[in-house]
């Protein structure tokens, strides 16, 4: 079975846990999408790129979602989250391309 690329599983994680908070309106729910998909993209970054790739991944993939609170001010919610997403797959895809992850 064809692994989803860490960069994928990420930015979904971070679009997808924004989007069931929003139209639920629950926000816990959303939260529990975004971490699973965070420890499912952990876990692929570990595999390839070791525990210094994964632990700096993770961060960022943290810094994104909080990041993309302030940035929601100035460019609105979705065009936040979307950038933040579009980031943490860059940096997934820079740090795990060679492995093919």
């Amino acid at each position: 079975m064809a692994k989803i690329p860490a960069a994928a599983v990420a930015a979904s994680g971070i679009v997808g846990g924004y989007g069931i908070a929003r139209w639920t309106k629950k926000r816990p729910l959303g939260g529990v999408a975004l971490a699973a998909a965070g420890v499912v993209a952990a876990r692929q970054w570990q595999q390839s790129g070791g525990t210094k790739a994964a632990v700096g991944l993770t961060a960022t993939y943290v810094a994104a979602f909080a990041g993309s609170h302030p940035l929601a001010r100035k460019l609105g919610a979705w065009p936040a989250v979307f950038t933040v997403a579009g980031g943490v797959a860059v940096a997934s895809w820079a740090v795990t391309r060679r492995a093919g992850v």
